[in-house]
């Protein structure tokens, strides 16, 4: 059917009217993102600046501690370069006090080298590094100042004669018996010197892993020494005090301790094969799993003695006081007990294969 002209007319401006209308909305859209971009870009530059500002406020913040730490690292530099000169200050000090205790230990003058000898001593005690060297020195010193003659130790005397020792000797084995151990890694060497009479051996002196071998100490005075894994080998004792001594591990083999005091020192371990021990006093003494083979210990003093494994073998005990000595284990094969006292001597496990002097009831 036909339509009229007002009506397609009025269609014409309906259709006119709504395509205006799509293009207002469409751009008022378009405004709206481009409001809505201008927005965050604002947002976004707002954010840098202020992150940027931030950055700023916290750098100024910290300027005063970065500046209090750059000091510190200043300081603490200054302090490291003052420490080393100071330690560069000290050992030539050091240096120099050596060598003027070196100068004083030669000196001929009686007194003289004592002031070495102690100067010694207090360089020991300040510097680690130097005490080897104290030590090496002090032994040497003392090597060469008691020298025994050359014929050795008058082994003919019975009786141990009244000797004093130098001053000056005395003074330096004193610093050695007070040496820090500690630091320790060599034995000290005083082989073949007259140490007659040496009184710095007393009261826990520190004498361990010391050699004394073939050395001369008659009389001397060693109670309460520590003197473990010592080398005594052939050492004269005559007459010295070594009670409550520490001789563990030591070896006193051959060494003559004729009537020397061993009261309850300790001997454990020790080797004192073919030692003379004639009337020495060993009473409480820790013998344990001592050596005595072939030593002579006729008229010796055991009463109490811990003995227990000693080897004994061969050894000679004639007229010696084994009272309350325990001897349990102990090997006496072929021992002299002939006279020996024996009340109370406990021999549980011991070895008396040909064992002269003792009792059939005590077999």
């Amino acid at each position: 059917m036909a339509v009229s002209a007002p009506w397609r007319a009025m269609g014409t401006v309906k259709k006119e009217f709504g395509a205006g209308q799509f293009r207002r909305l469409a751009l008022r859209r378009a405004a709206g993102r481009r409001r809505r971009q201008r927005r965050r870009k604002a947002e976004a530059s707002g954010s840098k600046a202020r992150s940027g500002l931030d950055w700023l406020g916290l750098m100024v913040v910290s300027l005063p501690g970065l500046a209090a730490l750059a000091a510190l690292l200043f300081t603490w530099m200054q302090v490291g370069q003052a420490n080393k000169q100071l330690r560069i200050s000290e050992q030539g000090q050091i240096t120099n006090r050596f060598n003027a205790a070196i100068t004083n230990l030669g000196s001929d003058s009686v007194d003289v080298p004592l002031g070495g000898v102690y100067g010694l001593e207090r360089i020991m005690q300040d510097s680690v590094r130097d005490h080897p060297t104290v030590v090496s020195v002090l032994t040497a010193y003392v090597r060469r100042h008691a020298l025994l003659p050359e014929a050795g130790v008058d082994r003919k005397q019975t009786v141990a004669p009244v000797v004093t020792l130098p001053t000056d000797v005395e003074a330096a084995m004193g610093v050695l018996a007070e040496r820090p151990l500690e630091v320790e890694t060599f034995g000290l060497d005083v082989n073949r010197t007259d140490l007659r009479g040496l009184r710095s051996g007393q009261g826990g002196s520190r004498f361990a892993g010391m050699i004394f071998q073939e050395a001369d100490l008659s009389g001397a005075d060693l109670t309460g020494a520590d003197l473990t894994n010592a080398n005594l080998t052939g050492t004269v004792l005559r007459g010295s005090s070594l009670a409550g001594a520490t001789l563990s591990v030591a070896s006193v083999s051959g060494a003559d301790l004729t009537e020397a005091n061993l009261n309850k020192a300790d001997l454990t371990g020790a080797r004192l094969t073919g030692a003379e021990l004639n009337g020495a006093v060993l009473s409480s003494a820790v013998l344990k799993r001592t050596t005595f083979r072939t030593a002579n210990m006729n008229g010796s003093n055991l009463t109490g003695a811990d003995l227990n494994g000693a080897d004994l073998t061969d050894a000679r005990l004639a007229f010696a006081d084994l009272a309350l000595a325990d001897l349990t284990g102990a090997d006496m094969s072929d021992a002299d007990l002939t006279g020996a006292i024996l009340t109370g001597v406990r021999l549980t496990g011991a070895k008396l294969d040909g064992v002269r002097g003792l009792p059939p009831s005590r077999r």
